[in-house]
């Protein structure tokens, strides 16, 4: 099997050159992210992430996690790697250290959590869901909630869930009709849920369940919906477990990849109904959950990057041994190594370039909200938060669908082995595509995107984008070489075209709302290459910059100027060819009548 190296090398660069941690670490609150200290975080989660998580994701794969008499057992070797896991304080990286937390950067905690995500997708899925819980308690717990469960979902002593879904109720949370009943300072909580990540497990002794239920006397639709904290076991008042709660987990989901990790289906009250106790006011979960979702959504897109990575990776170092057919120019030569040849290169660079621009553009959307944390002006706090909201759909449905694009072309680079389990380049593809689906599907995320990030603020927020785009694309035409002028002209007509398609949204979407969600997902397609190739062009320009000083690594720089070369001439022409299918698409889209499909 291929181990996986994580890229801190490209990771240092896209954090310091493209994102600007310089700027990041300037912010209130952030004065201990010192240069020293990110770097031996990247270090030495690297090695956790190599060493540890890694070699168990395959064999993971193979044994899967499995219910036995109500107990989920998870795969061999996958307990002790998260005790390692919260014994060295990953958990904590980016919370509140009032309640435990290292109060550091969520851009840092996000390169951390691409290693994770990369080096075993089916381990990682449970401290991003924790992760969210942690969001959303934060954002809307009441004081005592904090409490009891912060301080020990933080340290990863305990993890969180997120109960959404039920079998009448996907992405129509209106649909919802898990239960809750008052009583003397809790709720009962009666219902059943499906697909809940980590719903049971055996890594900690206490699972906490973020539920949505409704109330018997709350208005219809998701207007009457409450969020619930409802934990395996009761906490007494010291603070140590009390009895087990009236939840369980009936089922888990047979899947067609992730199968280390246990997608329970939830019983909530079987008998006398689980002890939920309220988050916030009654009533406003939605609002609540979304907290939870949007943390959840960027944590997907992240997957996005981080199985492109290992599945680039593995293909790769397969097409530097893997030796068949001579080279194109000595045809009376040996076998050579199909990294030689031109087609297998193209695939190659493909899956790299994309990786390279989703990681930027992830990178660059979590450092927004960064900003939104923690910046001391109001104003600039609330231009991170929209630039930050206005991205997160672009990061979750873009990312995830290359990652699915490039774990399918990791396995083409593989030929026929790819299509056998034993190299572990078909376990990419698996695990990967889930992400366009959960935490809100690909076509909900252009929706989002259309309707209430560019629709509903005329636009604002992605024109201040624009305008950055706008100045990146000056920059370039001042700089030297045929490279820096390409990569301007490139990037100047996609920002052109995505600035057409998303005036014609302003004016025509309201009234046309078909039309507008008709050519959604090629809106959102437009906005994730252009958004990928300016912060591509960015990293061009600061790979110039760098070739100035004799002790950089040159080969680095050069790769990265070759890269991004790659992603204006082979990426961006798309975007303007999107325009079209985006203001005029939906004569055709919604041309059929149900019964010609």
């Amino acid at each position: 099997m291929i181990p996986y190296s994580a890229p801190i090398q490209d990771m240092r660069f896209v954090l310091n050159e493209v994102v600007g941690m310089d700027r990041i670490t300037s912010l209130p609150g952030y004065a201990d992210a010192t240069p020293d200290m990110v770097d031996a975080i990247l270090d030495e989660a690297g090695k956790l992430a190599s060493n540890v998580l890694a070699p168990i994701n395959f064999s993971g794969d193979q044994e899967g996690a499995v219910l036995e008499n109500g107990v989920v057992r998870t795969p061999k070797g996958f307990r002790e790697a998260y005790r390692q896991y919260q014994e060295g304080g990953w958990n904590s990286v980016p919370f509140d250290p009032e309640h435990g937390g290292q109060g550091l950067p969520w851009t840092l905690a996000m390169a951390v959590q691409e290693m994770w995500q990369a080096a075993n997708m089916s381990f990682a899925l449970c401290p991003m869901l924790n992760q969210g819980a942690v969001e959303a308690l934060t954002e809307h717990g009441s004081d005592a909630l904090k409490e009891i469960y912060l301080g020990k979902l933080i340290s990863g002593e305990w993890t969180g869930t997120m109960n959404l879904t039920e079998p009448q109720a996907g992405s129509d949370l209106a649909a919802i009709r898990t239960r809750a009943v008052r009583e003397d300072g809790h709720y009962r909580i009666s219902g059943q849920k499906i697909y809940i990540t980590y719903g049971e497990h055996d890594f900690t002794e206490n699972i906490i369940h973020m539920v949505l239920a409704r109330l018997n006397d709350a208005p219809p639709g998701i207007k009457g919906i409450s969020l619930f904290v409802v934990p395996k076991f009761l906490v007494n008042p010291d603070g140590s477990l009390g009895e087990r709660n009236d939840l369980r987990c009936v089922s888990l989901e047979h899947k067609l990849g992730i199968h280390a990790s246990p997608t329970a289906v939830m019983a909530f009250g079987d008998n006398d109904g689980a002890i939920g106790y309220l988050v916030g006011e009654e009533n406003r979960g939605i609002e609540y959950m979304f907290t939870m979702m949007n943390n959840a959504r960027m944590g997907v897109g992240l997957q996005g990057v981080a199985i492109s990575e290992r599945a680039y990776q593995q293909a790769r170092d397969y097409a530097r041994t893997r030796v068949q057919s001579r080279d194109m120019t000595d045809a009376k030569g040996e076998p050579v190594s199909i990294v030689r040849h031109p087609d297998v290169r193209r695939m190659l660079m493909t899956m790299r370039a994309q990786t390279e621009a989703a990681r930027a553009l992830t990178y660059y959307a979590v450092a927004a909200l960064d900003v939104a944390k923690k910046h001391a002006d109001p104003a600039e706090a609330a231009k991170g938060q929209a630039m930050a909201d206005l991205l997160t759909p672009v990061v979750k449905a873009w990312c995830t669908d290359l990652g699915v694009e490039n774990a399918s072309t990791g396995i083409q680079i593989h030929g026929g082995m790819g299509f056998i389990e034993e190299t572990g380049a078909a376990q990419h593809l698996r695990d990967a595509r889930i992400t366009p689906i959960y935490e809100g599907t690909n076509g909900i995320q252009a929706n989002d995107l259309v309707f209430r990030k560019v629709i509903r603020d005329g636009g604002a927020a992605a024109g201040n984008l624009f305008a950055e785009m706008r100045e990146t694309v000056e920059a370039l035409k001042h700089l030297p070489g045929d490279d820096m002028a390409a990569i301007s002209i490139a990037l100047g007509k996609a920002v052109d075209a995505l600035e057409k398609a998303t005036a014609w949204l302003v004016e025509h979407g309201k009234r046309m709302p078909q039309a507008a969600a008709a050519g959604a997902a090629n809106y959102l397609r437009m906005f994730g290459i252009t958004t990928g190739g300016f912060l591509m062009a960015r990293a061009a320009m600061a790979a110039l910059q760098g070739q100035a000083d004799p002790d950089a690594d040159q080969r680095f720089l050069d790769a990265k100027l070759i890269t991004a070369r790659f992603f204006a001439d082979q990426f961006l022409p798309q975007a303007a060819s999107l325009l079209t299918p985006i203001t005029e698409g939906h004569r055709t889209v919604m041309a059929l009548s149900e019964d010609q499909f």
